[in-house]
């Protein structure tokens, strides 16, 4: 089992930038595949971005490609989630999330972990 903690989140004006940091603990953190997903007040949670075990491969939604940038340091148990050019419609809760796996995904249902979650808030 792996535990997980999201921190960074914020309020940021739109244009702005902020890096989510998700921490995990318990099992081999380098064994899973690492997911971050949102969720808005009122609609379902949604994938933004996955990480492969090794770091090579990631998927994005094509709502932050281009945008958003996922990376993990398996040495310090930490999957990194940075945001530039911010939008309004980029507030939500975001979630990260551990997949034991042998893919990314992006289907929430495929993840096994998750953090509480931190809220991010981009104002206009």
């Amino acid at each position: 089992q792996v535990q997980l903690v999201e921190s960074g989140g914020g309020l940021v004006q739109a244009g702005g930038s902020l890096r989510l940091s998700c921490a995990a603990s318990g099992r081999t953190f380098s064994s899973y595949i690492m997911g971050w997903f949102r969720q808005a007040p009122g609609k379902e949670r949604e994938f933004v971005a996955a990480i492969s075990r090794s770091g090579i491969t990631t998927n994005y939604a094509d709502s932050v490609k281009g945008r958003f940038t996922i990376s993990r340091d398996n040495a310090k148990n930490t999957v990194y989630l940075q945001m530039n050019s911010l939008k309004p419609e980029d507030t939500a809760i975001y979630y990260c999330a551990a997949s034991e796996n042998r893919v990314t995904s992006t289907s929430a249902r495929l993840y096994d972990y998750w953090g509480q979650g931190t809220q991010v808030t981009v104002s206009s």
